[in-house]
């Protein structure tokens, strides 16, 4: 059964949707600096349009993504997704440290002393004292109705330690 839909051609909608696709990764591309750009693998007449597409604005520039995007089914868009997939791993791995440090500072606002511990053992220069203190005074800030300076202050403190890790 599933052989008769196989050969069956596909629809106009379905042909659209993969033009679409196409042309939002065609964006992607022109949307990529250029020393990232280089390492993605495409062909030299795709690499020029999107060279000539970074130059322009508006209406030039639709119309310029329209004809990327008819360049894209001669392309290799599998090798393309995972170039790109590639250099956005980095930036996931500091969005990930980012969320770590937040955990951190919010378990110790809450009052944690498990985690000061465990923190403790992990960075031979953390500050056990200096941590309780800008806790204490992040607790009376939030009181007083103050501004966070003090969670600020240990947020960034946090994350100098996570970067010397």
């Amino acid at each position: 059964m599933e052989q008769e839909f196989d050969d069956l051609p596909k629809s106009k909608s379905q042909v659209k949707r993969e033009l679409h696709e196409l042309q939002s990764l065609g964006k992607q591309l022109v949307a990529l600096p250029d020393k990232d750009f280089i390492n993605i693998p495409v062909t030299d007449k795709l690499r020029d349009a999107i060279h000539a597409a970074k130059a322009m604005k508006h209406g030039a520039l639709s119309r310029q993504l329209k004809y990327i995007g008819s360049l894209m089914p001669d392309e290799d868009e599998m090798a393309i997704r995972k170039a790109l997939e590639i250099l956005q791993k980095p930036h996931q791995k500091g969005v990930d440290k980012f969320h770590e440090v937040e955990e951190w500072r919010d378990r110790l606002l809450q009052g944690d002393q498990i985690l000061v511990d465990e923190l403790a053992e992990a960075f031979e220069n953390f500050e056990r004292q200096y941590v309780n203190q800008l806790i204490r005074n992040s607790k009376k800030e939030l009181k007083l109705e103050k501004p966070p300076k003090s969670a600020r202050l240990l947020f960034q403190y946090l994350s100098k330690l996570q970067q010397h890790l």
